[in-house]
């Protein structure tokens, strides 16, 4: 017998279920996901995160932990703030000069992309976007994967909320 056959410990583990992607109880697919390929820390506005404090940035890890475990589309509808905020904007396009202190990145985010923000808490913001809906479940012509429109693209850390005065 090997160290670790143990039967009783089998026998004690077989009677728990086993999460299953499968199971009508599993919810991966509605979780939103987030990606920081597109960040930019090359701009005035925005900081890099060797800018936030310890605490910002675990606060950072906090909230996007929470955000994960509910599609976008969910913060989309969750107030936030004062007025009529919510947690997650999309606003669709890049706002104009006069409303932002970021510059576009043209040369490296899709021209495709609609910008959006997730409120951190006080002024703390982080952006980014999504792609239009059109584009769920399309097979890219090239890597043969599907696109998924439950994914946020991090781009900016946004400290003091300049991304869309």
């Amino acid at each position: 017998m090997k160290k670790y056959d143990n039967r009783k410990k089998l026998e004690f583990f077989s009677d728990f279920p086993l999460p299953n992607l499968d199971s009508e109880d599993d919810l991966l697919t509605t979780r939103c996901k987030f990606n920081f390929h597109y960040m930019d820390f090359n701009q005035k506005a925005g900081q890099k995160f060797s800018d936030w404090k310890q605490t910002k940035l675990a606060g950072l890890l906090d909230k996007l932990r929470i955000y994960g475990e509910q599609p976008l589309s969910y913060w989309e509808q969750q107030r936030a703030g004062s007025k009529d905020g919510k947690v997650l904007t999309i606003y669709g396009k890049f706002p104009a000069k006069s409303k932002t202190k970021f510059k576009n990145p043209k040369k490296t985010v899709p021209h495709q992309a609609r910008w959006g923000r997730f409120r951190l808490g006080a002024g703390a913001r982080l952006v980014g976007f999504v792609i239009p809906d059109d584009y769920h479940g399309k097979i890219h012509p090239n890597t043969k994967m599907r696109f998924d429109y439950n994914t946020f693209y991090a781009v900016f850390l946004d400290m003091k909320h300049e991304f869309w005065k």
